[in-house]
């Protein structure tokens, strides 16, 4: 079978494997889909602390089972299934207590096991053991099922940030991550969701699917002054920061309302995690800033069905499909901007 493995920053190489048998406690799968991200970019470009090359990497995954390991229930061959990506242990003080997302001993799929950009892969024990594997509804296809991963850690991160009914909303960065912000945030009863973005390329692109409030392009105006223009005055009651960027973090707390919510949602850099922050605007203006990291088992299935009530459509968002043998062109679309979602096809 073919598979995407990764060796070394600026080597994932296609290779042909053997294919895996699913063992005690595991299940295996056909890929049907593998949704791509900026992650993905990152470990071919800088590689990742915690994957031990080589390693196939992938870890949007949906596809359908077609061999159940011994142990397994409530499994069967041809079942419909999407996998979660990060793996609490779900023993951890973090898990017990419920939060699965700060788990002290997470692992996670493309990284400690091989992930989705392959042919057939088996679904380990360890994500069996935390409910990590969801049905698909049969009204939402495979491609639409892979995006469930990114849009849980969205749903936990407007969770944790509290975006609610009438609410004015923020979103910077105008990439997949940015759209379902958008779309989730009116789903949760937003009343205006403004999108902002340096490029008007991609903010024009994203915000003809998404149809934001306004669009806001930093590298034409100030944003934060557009903004407050749009608020009256008043900012924005939440401001979420979906791109890896220090100066959006800046900028988001001079455009959140007194009271507000900041969601610093987009990690930094590893050579760059540092901000300037007016901790006298945090104190006098009573700010809440708050860190979203990933998303729990339970996300991920709450994602599925925000996607089959239709509160939350995602068919559109993917915009370019491609095989597996175009792994490399597929990350290099992520990394150009050119594309909202990209979706691979083993």
């Amino acid at each position: 079978m073919l598979v995407a493995r990764f060796y070394a920053p600026g080597d994932i190489r296609l290779e042909q494997a053997p294919e895996p048998t699913a063992g005690p406690g595991q299940i295996k799968i056909a890929v049907v889909n593998c949704s791509t991200c900026g992650t993905d970019v990152k470990i071919s470009r800088h590689g990742h602390h915690h994957i031990r090359p080589p390693r196939v990497i992938g870890h949007e995954i949906a596809g359908r089972i077609v061999e159940v390991g011994e142990g397994v229930t409530g499994w069967a061959e041809g079942d419909r299934v999407q996998v979660i990506a990060a793996i609490p242990c779900g023993t951890c003080a973090e898990c017990s207590d419920g939060r699965f997302t700060v788990c002290s001993r997470q692992e996670s799929m493309g990284y400690h096991y091989d992930g989705g950009f392959a042919e057939y892969m088996v679904i380990p024990e360890a994500v069996l053991a935390v409910d990590g594997v969801n049905r698909v509804p049969e009204d939402v296809d495979f491609a639409e099922a892979s995006v469930a991963e990114p849009l849980a850690c969205v749903l936990n991160g407007q969770e944790i940030a509290g975006v609610g009914e009438g609410d004015t909303v923020v979103v910077m960065g105008a990439g997949p991550i940015g759209c379902l912000h958008v779309r989730l945030a009116r789903a949760r009863g937003a009343s205006r969701v403004y999108l902002v973005d340096l490029n008007r390329g991609r903010l024009d692109m994203s915000a003809a699917v998404v149809g934001p409030d306004a669009a806001i392009c930093g590298e034409e105006t100030d944003a934060v002054e557009e903004v407050l223009r749009l608020t009256d005055g008043r900012g924005a009651d939440v401001v979420i920061t979906a791109a890896a960027s220090g100066r959006a973090q800046e900028d988001a707390l001079r455009m959140v309302a007194r009271s507000g919510r900041i969601s610093l949602f987009g990690g930094l850099p590893k050579d760059a995690p540092v901000i300037q922050l007016d901790a006298n605007a945090v104190h006098y203006r009573e700010l809440r800033i708050f860190g979203a990291n990933g998303s729990s088992p339970e996300h991920n299935r709450r994602a599925l069905e925000l996607i089959s009530s239709g509160a939350v459509p995602v068919a559109d968002l993917i915009t370019e499909r491609m095989s597996l043998s175009d792994v490399h062109k597929a990350i290099e679309t992520v990394a150009s901007g050119t594309a909202i979602k990209v979706t691979i096809q083993p």
